[in-house]
């Protein structure tokens, strides 16, 4: 997926990573920390955030600056499906396999 900005394409990954790609330049960027393939990935519209999710169940969240992850969402009993995050960028929203829909608000 593009970012808002269009600047980042975001990649989900079987092989438990997200890809990022400079728009531009064509710089490559992996993030790692799902134990499972990664099934889903939005970007906020500030084009600050990253959330991810698979089939570890647990969503994770990470600072598209620094490329670290700064929290990880469990809640879901089977693999995030979905994300999106509301267009001001103060919740994220996650469908499951479990048949659920969370609601997350941001900090």
């Amino acid at each position: 997926m593009f970012s808002p900005s269009g600047q980042i394409l975001a990649s989900a990954s079987e092989d438990k990573t997200i890809r990022l790609f400079d728009a531009a330049s064509g710089r490559e960027d992996i993030l790692q920390g799902h134990t499972k393939a990664v099934v889903c990935v939005a970007i906020d519209p500030n084009n600050a955030v990253l959330a991810s999710g698979g089939d570890d169940k647990e969503i994770k969240i990470w600072d598209l600056k620094t490329k670290r992850e700064t929290c990880s969402l469990p809640g879901h009993d089977s693999y995030v499906m979905s994300l999106a995050f509301s267009p001001d960028g103060k919740f994220l929203a996650s469908s499951s396999h479990d048949r659920s829909i969370k609601i997350w608000q941001r900090a």
